[in-house]
């Protein structure tokens, strides 16, 4: 009997939260996914696996998100929490009026003409990186692509966005990722208190960052945001700036890394696509959407409802939390053709990797913008790079992607 004919739904979402199944989620979405497109796991439990149904739960404003009401309601003492305080400080965790007052404050650094004019800038940091790998890798030796290229290139971008010196930088990588345990949903004190004491260290920095932009502005979003602050609290406190600030600079780097992490070993399992991307301009843009699609970053979000309604023929309960798994509906075969096939050319191509509704991702644009940037001109650069050990998957189901990837550049 196959996993999908044997699994129940709450099987299936054990065994996608197992080990195993955080290695590769994929069969077991699809155990989900025999019980239909909207399935009750459990009472007060649901989970969206189709598309159709993905798409409607990002945009309905009955289904919010988590903030700091339904943690005083669902989780006492999760103020003792300073990861948790921080992200319901953030507008990732914010719903409206809150949310579209912070969003406003920050979404004309991420404007289609403010992201584009980025693109120069991004050639010359990619171009810096390679010649880096290059040095690392002369005579064979092995170079790990997520440390030396795929984390360099986007936190250099958000850091020069925000205004984060670059000389800062290095020690970011493992603070965002131990602070984004908190959004694993885990109520486990020993995995929280990892990601309390990462939003405590960046949480730190970014203070010390915002007094030394109050004695010294510069053209940059943090030099912004104080201004703002200081000029009227009210439009954004204290303690939305940092966690804000902490948000930014995760969610700017984190997903786009593991976004070119993706993109490489998928070019080397299909070289036919590799050398497109190498030899043709115009291919970056539909390889990059189907990396998005066939193995997104990003796996899943969450919403909760605050009314009984409606969602597509199927009653949620009001009080009901609904995992939003964007990974299942990126391969629902009613939306896409061969679904598990990745087919670079695929027509109306439009996965769910970056949400969608009020909470769309704001640096979506500046992602895609670096991946059909750094990708080609890395292929171009190293046509005979090759794989020199497996890439390892970390230990993570929310946001997926490798902890090290060893190469060999020629």
């Amino acid at each position: 009997m196959t996993e999908r004919a044997a699994a129940s739904p709450e099987e299936a979402m054990a065994a996608l939260l197992s080990p195993d199944g955080r290695r590769d989620p994929y069969p077991r979405y699809e155990a989900l996914r025999a019980h239909g497109d909207l399935v009750t796991v459990r009472p007060g439990l649901m989970a969206a696996v189709g598309y159709a149904v993905c798409a409607r739960a990002l945009r309905e404003p009955w289904l919010q998100v988590q903030d700091a009401g339904s943690y005083d309601r669902d989780l006492p003492g999760w103020r003792s929490h300073s990861s948790l305080r921080g992200w319901t400080g953030s507008m990732l965790y914010t719903n409206p009026p809150d949310h579209t007052r912070l969003r406003r404050l920050v979404s004309g650094a991420f404007t289609f003409r403010r992201v584009t004019a980025l693109g120069p800038a991004i050639e010359r940091m990619t171009g810096r990186l390679l010649d880096r790998v290059a040095e690392l890798g002369a005579g064979g030796a092995p170079v790990d692509f997520m440390r030396e290229f795929a984390f360099r290139l986007p936190v250099g971008v958000i850091g020069a966005l925000l205004g984060v010196p670059e000389d800062d930088q290095g020690w970011f990588r493992a603070a965002a990722a131990d602070v984004t345990l908190a959004l694993e949903g885990t109520t486990d004190p020993s995995v929280l208190g990892t990601a309390d004491k990462a939003m405590d260290e960046l949480s730190a920095y970014f203070t010390t960052l915002i007094a030394h932009r109050r004695r010294h502005p510069a053209d940059d979003l943090v030099s912004d945001l104080v201004r703002v602050h200081d000029t009227d609290g009210s439009r954004l406190g204290e303690h939305e700036l940092t966690a804000n600030l902490v948000l930014l600079l995760s969610a700017g780097f984190d997903t786009t890394t593991h976004l070119l992490g993706h993109g490489l070993k998928l070019a080397l399992e299909h070289p036919d696509a590799a050398a497109r991307l190498a030899a043709e301009p115009g291919f970056a843009e539909g390889y990059v959407e189907e990396c998005l699609r066939f193995e997104p970053p990003v796996q899943a979000t969450t919403r909760w409802a605050v009314t009984d309604a409606d969602l597509l023929g199927t009653r949620v309960p009001e009080g009901t939390k609904v995992v939003v798994m964007l990974a299942a509906g990126n391969r629902d075969p009613r939306r896409f053709d061969r679904p598990d096939v990745f087919d670079p050319a695929r027509p109306d191509n439009q996965p769910l990797s970056f949400g969608g509704g009020a909470h769309f991702c704001l640096g979506a644009a500046l992602a895609r913008l670096e991946a059909r940037i750094a990708l080609p001109m890395l292929l171009r650069r190293f046509p005979a790079v090759t794989a020199a050990g497996p890439a390892d998957y970390r230990d993570r189901w929310l946001v997926r992607g490798h902890d090290t990837f060893p190469v060999t550049v020629g």
